[in-house]
């Protein structure tokens, strides 16, 4: 299983390491494995050095008993979600953050981010996404409405397949006075080539692939979809009652 999370896992790095956002320089090396569908010992090396992404890997592995950090139901659970976010105790995740970001971020900031773990939070990228006070890649800034969107994983369904971009219709993130909500879907042109190499093969018209920076990573069977989509809208709840909470205490 492996092979599956490793190759799933390069396809969700990908973008942001092709950007110079994070990880390693090993793009090129990353586009091969992905074109030729092909995983081994050298792509998990790659993967292990993604220092954002990485520790939830292994973090959710050892808080539900498995002991390979690509087996590919982690690597599910955290860019999609799955069930095994549902079995992670909330104090190993409240230890988890606060042992990685402690040191990192503002007391303020970091009360805001353990704060929503009581609330439901659930190890899932879009849970880091919409929390976190900054980008914590390679450049630790600010995120905005446009950088929290692109950074997310999204889904839309696809349109039409132009070769080297698809252009799917997707819900992009909005504001509704100070609350993030998802807008209405809109047309959107995102990438499937690079390099003259085909990033993902299976994707046609009709079918809803998730997206991450602006690339269709992964073709979503409707469990994955249903999966997304709940984690996406459970977070972004939590997120904004943080944020209610904070402007109401004035802190």
């Amino acid at each position: 299983m492996s092979r599956e999370g490793a190759l799933l896992a390069a396809r969700f790095s990908f973008m942001p390491n092709r950007l110079g956002y994070c990880g390693p320089e090993e793009n090129r090396a990353m586009l091969e494995y992905l074109a030729d569908d092909h995983s081994d010992l050298g792509l998990q090396q790659i993967l292990a050095r993604f220092a954002g992404a990485f520790p939830y890997y292994s973090f959710i592995a050892a808080a539900n008993g498995i002991p390979d950090p690509f087996h590919v139901s982690v690597i599910e659970a955290y860019w999609i979600g799955n069930a095994l976010l549902e079995r992670v105790e909330a104090a190993d995740l409240w230890r988890h953050l606060e042992e990685r970001f402690g040191k990192r971020f503002p007391a303020r900031s970091l009360r805001s981010v353990l704060g929503q773990v009581p609330a439901g939070a659930r190890p899932h990228h879009n849970f880091h996404v919409f929390s976190m006070p900054v980008r914590t890649g390679h450049q630790e800034v600010r995120h905005s409405l446009e950088t929290m969107d692109e950074c997310r994983i999204s889904w839309g369904r696809v349109v039409a397949d132009h070769g080297e971009t698809l252009l799917v219709e997707r819900r992009p993130l909005r504001l509704r006075g100070d609350d993030i909500i998802l807008g209405m879907p809109e047309p959107r042109s995102v990438l499937r080539r690079f390099d003259g190499r085909t990033f993902l093969t299976e994707a046609a018209p009709g079918d809803i692939v998730a997206m991450h920076w602006g690339c269709a990573c992964q073709r979503l069977v409707p469990r994955q979809l249903h999966n997304l989509v709940r984690y996406t809208r459970h977070h972004l709840a939590i997120a904004n009652r943080q944020r209610r909470t904070r402007a109401l205490v004035g802190s």
